[in-house]
């Protein structure tokens, strides 16, 4: 790896360069469900597989798009979204699953991330702990939008992105240890108004804000750590919110670049 050229437009894990992949790729964690995913879209096609990466791209109402997994946790994610960034891909936008931390959301529901709370240790390699793991607005905004026209259940909120499933999630580990540090980790989240708890989001946003990349992150419920409440339930619906959010982001842009706008706003229609 270390004779490999950093700035190989192809990447080393993904195999992937910029004739492979459209402009907006989405990112869930298990290879699995880039099937998932693309079993949403018109056509798919793969184009490259490699350890935890599997790739697709295709097309969603006429849109073009691709899918890369990312594995779990931050360390491959950050991968993935540095050699797509070198293949000239301008959006990205997480598909995963997450546990839920406010009680009155259900198994199934879908959490749209609005900023992440970086308690992943990736991120802080890139850029000094205070700076920000936001969501693109255009990003949040497409994905609201297909959820309400899907008619999906869904939250906006903040989300935790930590290191490990057990501990750093506050969940007892072998023996049952838990830290001291960790016991009221979940009690002291929800009373900071945080919605939801998975692995990857923070340090994707991170990245997209240091490279300049719109990015985002839709997450289905599997778990809620206030009501004890599990079910694998939903990846579909997280999938093709994702997908058409895709699609209405590149309406989005038909539209800036009629009106002659920089961003996305209240002031621009679709129609």
């Amino acid at each position: 790896m270390d004779s490999e050229d950093p700035n190989d437009s192809r990447g080393y894990h993904l195999e992937v360069g910029p004739d492979d992949v459209a402009d907006a790729v989405l990112l869930p964690g298990d290879p699995d469900r880039v099937e998932t995913v693309a079993a949403t879209w018109d056509e798919a096609n793969e184009v490259a597989r490699h350890r935890e990466y599997h790739t697709l791209t295709g097309a969603y109402e006429g849109t073009p798009l691709s899918v890369t997994s990312t594995g779990i946790g931050s360390p491959s994610a950050a991968i993935a979204v540095e050699e797509l960034a070198r293949a000239d891909v301008d959006t990205v936008i997480r598909v995963g699953s997450c546990g839920a931390l406010d009680p009155d959301v259900s198994t199934g529901d879908l959490v749209v991330t609005e900023g992440a709370v970086r308690q992943e240790g990736t991120s802080d390699e890139y850029v000094r702990e205070d700076y920000p793991a936001v969501a693109s607005g255009e990003v949040v905004s497409a994905l609201v939008a297909a959820a309400e026209r899907l008619g999906h259940d869904y939250h906006v909120g903040t989300t935790l992105s930590a290191d490990s499933f057990y501990a750093g999630q506050g969940r007892p580990g072998y023996r049952g240890y838990l830290p001291a540090h960790q016991a009221d980790l979940v009690d002291d989240l929800r009373a900071a108004n945080v919605t939801n708890v998975e692995m990857e989001a923070a340090a994707i946003l991170t990245l997209a804000g240091l490279y300049d990349l719109r990015a985002g992150a839709v997450c289905t419920v599997y778990a809620n750590r206030a009501t004890g409440a599990f079910e694998v339930t939903g990846e579909r619906r997280a999938a093709e919110t994702a997908s058409l959010a895709v699609h209405l982001l590149a309406r989005m842009d038909e539209a800036k670049r009629a009106a002659g706008a920089d961003r996305w706003h209240a002031g621009l229609s679709l129609s």
